[in-house]
């Protein structure tokens, strides 16, 4: 397990938000979601902004925003990593005793936490994510395809993810600790927590269009986060494939006995072009049976390696002594830039 640099009591409140191309509406979110933490806890949060690889000046942005708030930690990864390896970076990195994980395009209202907050008092949940009502400013072909993912994933799924819910959530320590001995490196944060367990509640809100920009998440990355997801998390596909190849097994020997039967009736047996038809349904199928195979044991062959799940260039601070919180010798974790 990772190792705390810093031993001083912890945060309240632990805000994590990875960024990659966010400087239009990054100063924004940093003004709402500050605004909602001091409404919260008073002064006794941190805010945790990743810059993931951004290509314009969020990260310039996010070093001027540190030289005026002293709760601000600014993580600059090496390269872009992708949103989930962005937020468990995040996760690491965070001292608070609770943790909300909140994207920085503002759908996700940062007013909001005071209400998830007091839910979790009031009920005593490890857990509060927040379940989408509504999905404004997105397509029907993304909403149709998101309802279609989270429904999937119910049934073939081993973990109960709940559906319409992002990574928007308020969690405790207790939760976050588990979620980070979690070593493997394809991460899908929601089911991930959803198979945690403990008592996970509910908080129902309407989601925004983005404040600026367009989304980091178009449908070729979707589909690579629910493949990401499928696998991670169901063997069903392996099943499906050896189901189909039973099915495919029992009606090529109803077509061996069909053969048989006529060559011993006297009757030619025609059809080439339904002969190669049923040849080349054969082989696609097959090839799609190692596909599936070939993408699982590829993924235990990356996990073999045991690489860290992000590297860290540079973390920014007021305080000469707060983290980078975890030693570059963690198993999770390399940290080779210097705290500022």
């Amino acid at each position: 397990m990772p190792v705390p640099l810093d031993a001083r009591a912890s945060p309240r409140l632990s805000i994590v938000a990875p960024c990659f191309n966010e400087e239009a509406g990054l100063e924004e979110f940093h003004r709402r979601i500050t605004a909602a933490a001091h409404d919260t806890v008073g002064s006794d949060y941190e805010v945790i902004l990743l810059n993931d690889g951004s290509t314009d000046r969020t990260w310039t942005i996010m070093a001027e925003l540190v030289r005026r708030d002293p709760n601000l930690v600014a993580v600059n990864l090496s390269r872009r990593h992708g949103h989930q390896l962005a937020m468990t970076a995040g996760l690491y990195t965070c001292r608070g005793d609770r943790i909300l994980t909140i994207d920085a395009d503002l759908q996700d209202p940062p007013e909001l936490l005071g209400e998830m907050w007091r839910l979790m008092e009031r009920v005593g949940a490890d857990v509060v994510y927040g379940l989408r009502r509504e999905r404004q400013g997105e397509t029907m072909l993304k909403r149709g395809t998101a309802a279609l993912f989270y429904r999937l994933m119910r049934r073939v799924g081993y973990a109960d993810m709940p559906v319409d819910a992002g990574d928007f959530r308020l969690m405790t320590r207790r939760v976050l600790d588990i979620l980070n001995s979690m070593p493997e490196q394809h991460r899908f944060i929601r089911g991930m927590v959803s198979w945690i367990g403990l008592r996970q509640v509910p908080f129902a809100y309407d989601r925004a269009p983005r404040h600026s920009g367009t989304s980091n998440y178009p449908l070729a990355k979707m589909m690579g986060l629910a493949f990401d997801a499928l696998t991670s998390f169901s063997i069903m596909p392996l099943r499906l494939a050896s189901y189909l190849g039973l099915l495919l097994g029992g009606l090529s020997l109803l077509m061996v006995g069909y053969t048989l039967g006529s060559w011993a009736l006297g009757h030619v047996v025609e059809g080439w072009t339904s002969l190669l038809t049923v040849v080349l349904i054969l082989g696609s199928t097959q090839l799609i049976m190692f596909g599936l195979l070939g993408e699982y044991v590829g993924r235990l062959y990356l996990e073999t390696k045991r690489r860290p799940l992000f590297v860290i260039d540079q973390v920014l601070t007021q305080n000469a002594s707060a983290p980078a919180p975890y030693r570059a010798s963690s198993e999770h974790a390399t940290v080779p830039g210097d705290v500022a």
